[in-house]
């Protein structure tokens, strides 16, 4: 088994100095931070500014992670188009919520282009300036969500900047797109490229040379020149040439793309100091240190990211898309889906190694990417000390080093990957993100354990999950671990009785005496989670948190708990969402109560907002099956007399092509279809009225 190439570790340097970026630029990000307070409150920048307990989601991310999904839903063997693009944003975005920033129509670049979007206005017309106007059509985000696109063409900066444009097309124009250009552009050619300047000229190359975007690129660039050594005299110079005052709107790209390549000259090559420059200029900190942290992080690799930005981030990140479970963000596991990604679209064979070590439909961490540690937490950090190590894993190199310190009889100390998140642990609600659970009951986890014990008595492991609704631990039954050799711990998350688990893991325990304390180390890999889960969603165990109820993910329409019930009522078509995004073959059941109305039903195999299927009632006297894709289509109509406000148990049955659906056990409905092969559960109304829905039962098969 060979080191990762230097391609993949490459992404996940810039994915994590991107993200960087992003986490150290937030908490000045709004106009009132100017440079001279951010002076003022925080001295020179030289590390994060607040010590997040989990950083929520950024827009920053949001639209790298998702909108390059589009080569996965629509432009699989083809060419990539503007609306395939268009069809990302409308499918992974919740309507007013989530994903970027929802500041008006005509105010918002993205919240306009959306709003185009359902207006019927394809994609590039939603973002040209013939249809917003230019000022709306150059704001930031032209530049701020393709980091995705340059890493999916290395050392092809015009590739990277044709794809990136395209995308860039749904909401911007003009120096909007020749920022995307640009970013992408240089991304790509830090693959190879040694040194700034050749980078920022690589970029320059693939927009055009009269553009104001080039000018003020030129312009930096020549003032570097001159006083080489003073990036506050820059700063300066962009506030009185190119400053907001000359480009207007909320966020203008052109004085943030001046921020951007100051920061990547004056920080010449270093990636802490160029995202540090970058956010004590102000303006949009988060969006140009994110931008400037992509590029020179591809280009300094692994080794040239700081501790102090890495090690906080822990390979794990959160979004804000329509599902809970993608939410969830493993950082390795997305840098190798997008290498795979490249690879594809280059017409290129993958390695072997990333093929196996990437299981899009599972969790599977096998540390094979340097300094990874897949988000891995302990509860107890003074005597389990949990950190990355490269040497030779159970069949590959990679795998998580855990340091036990003296333990004793009595200490516990617990090592887990968190499979669920509560609004408790986030400082903010910035982009409400809402998730569905990684990991449900039923399924199998397994892992790879090696003891190294330098001293006391044995050690033993218990498997164990934690419920997030009283924060129960379960424990099930200790095992011994063996000295000097790997071996398999394999169990079955247990039921989780209407809750979810929110840590799946092990404690760690010895009967060691105080005058023979144990102390060693123990190495983690292959951590897998898979197999077919069964599970219940109580709602009397659920609460509204980032404006959702746990754990669903509205798309329009006022949903809230009553009773131990879920209400929703709306005035428009709405939809919800959870559950695990890979799902297939299941039975799924709910019990519905029609208070308003004539459409209400169950949804499965959900892809999105607007890609699955649904089930239920569709209209007086009638029962339909639905297809949702970009619009509602029939595909089976039946009679069946429903009444409102009387109680309906539906139950759906899915597996391969064959869906059936009944009501109260009585059969209803049979079809055959291949539209949707996997994906989330919810409800939807698809008109406006009310509904109470209770307990949801999923048995995968």
């Amino acid at each position: 088994m060979v080191v990762p190439n230097v391609y993949l570790q490459k992404v996940y340097a810039g994915f994590l100095g991107m993200n960087a970026g992003i986490r150290l630029g937030a908490p000045v990000e709004p106009t009132e931070w100017t440079p001279e307070m951010i002076r003022d409150v925080y001295g020179e920048v030289n590390g994060y500014l607040k010590n997040y307990k989990i950083f929520s989601a950024d827009d920053d991310a949001n639209g790298p992670v998702f909108f390059i999904r589009a080569l996965l839903d629509d432009a699989v063997d083809r060419e990539l188009t503007p609306q395939d693009v268009a069809n990302a944003w409308l499918n992974y975005t919740r309507e007013d919520i989530g994903m970027f920033w929802w500041g008006g129509d005509g105010i918002s670049t993205e919240h306009t282009a959306y709003l185009n979007l359902l207006r019927g206005i394809p994609a590039p017309k939603s973002g040209a300036a013939e249809t917003n106007g230019l000022i709306m059509a150059e704001q930031i985000g032209g530049q701020i969500f393709i980091d995705t696109w340059g890493w999916l063409w290395p050392n092809n900066p015009t590739k990277a900047a044709d794809y990136a444009e395209i995308a860039a097309s749904v909401s911007h124009d003009k120096n909007g797109l020749y920022g995307a250009r640009f970013i992408a552009a240089c991304i790509a050619s830090a693959f190879t490229n040694k040194n700034i300047a050749d980078i920022i000229e690589s970029g320059l190359a693939e927009i055009p040379s009269d553009s104001t975007y080039a000018k003020v690129v030129h312009a930096v660039r020549d003032y570097h020149k001159r006083h080489p050594d003073d990036f506050w005299k820059c700063r300066s110079y962009l506030e009185k040439e190119w400053g907001y005052d000359k480009y207007t709107g909320v966020c203008h790209i052109i004085p943030n793309a001046g921020v951007c390549v100051l920061a990547l000259l004056y920080g010449e090559g270093d990636l802490s100091r160029t995202i540090e420059i970058a956010t004590a200029c102000g303006w949009d900190t988060d969006c140009n240190a994110g931008n400037v942290g992509s590029i020179v992080g591809t280009l300094v690799g692994l080794e040239g990211v700081a501790a102090k930005y890495r090690d906080p981030i822990n390979d794990t990140i959160v979004t804000s898309s329509v599902s809970g479970y993608l939410n969830i963000l493993d950082i390795p596991t997305f840098v190798k889906s997008l290498a795979l990604l490249s690879y594809r679209v280059r017409e290129e064979v993958p390695p072997q190694w990333l093929i196996e070590s990437y299981k899009e439909e599972e969790i599977f961490f096998d540390f094979i990417l340097p300094g990874s540690t897949h988000g891995i937490q302990t509860n107890l950090p003074f005597k389990t000390i949990l950190k990355a190590n490269d040497g030779m894993g159970f069949k590959s190199p990679g795998k998580l080093e855990i340091v036990f310190d003296r333990m004793y009889e009595g200490d516990k100390s617990r090592v887990f990957y968190q499979t669920f998140y509560r609004r408790e642990e986030f400082n903010d609600e910035k982009y409400k993100p809402t998730f569905a659970p990684k990991a449900y009951s039923g399924q199998t986890v397994s892992m790879q354990l090696y003891l190294e014990k330098y001293q006391g008595s044995e050690v033993f492991i218990t498997p164990y999950i934690r419920t997030t609704f009283r924060k129960e631990i379960v424990e099930l039954d200790k095992i011994q671990l063996k000295e000097q050799a790997w071996q398999k711990i394999e169990f079955t998350i247990p039921d989780t009785e209407g809750s979810f688990a929110d840590e799946v893991g092990f404690m760690i325990e010895s009967p060691s005496s105080l005058t023979n304390r144990c102390f060693g180390k123990l190495y983690l890999d292959e951590f897998h989670i898979f197999g077919s889960s069964s599970y219940e969603i109580d709602f009397s165990k659920q609460a509204i948190e980032f404006k959702s109820v746990t754990p669903f993910a509205h798309h329009r329409g006022n949903w809230s708990l009553k009773d131990g019930r879920m209400i929703v009522e709306s005035d428009t078509d709405c939809a919800s969402f959870t559950g695990h995004y890979y799902s297939k073959d299941a039975v799924i059941r709910t019990t519905f109560i029609p208070t308003k109305g004539q459409h209400h039903a169950l949804v499965f195999r959900a892809q999105g907002t607007q890609r699955y299927y649904q089930v239920g009632f569709d209209g007086e006297g009638k029962v339909s099956l639905h297809t949702q894709n970009f619009g509602l289509h029939c595909l089976k109509t039946v009679e069946y007399g429903w009444k409102i406000g009387q109680r309906y148990v539906f139950e759906v049955v899915v597996r391969g092509d064959e869906i059936v659906f009944s009501i109260n056990g009585e059969n209803i409905l049979n079809y055959t279809d291949s539209t949707w092969s996997h994906g989330m559960l919810g409800i939807a109304l698809s008109q406006p009225g009310s509904c109470i829905i209770e307990k949801v039962e999923v048995r995968e098969s």
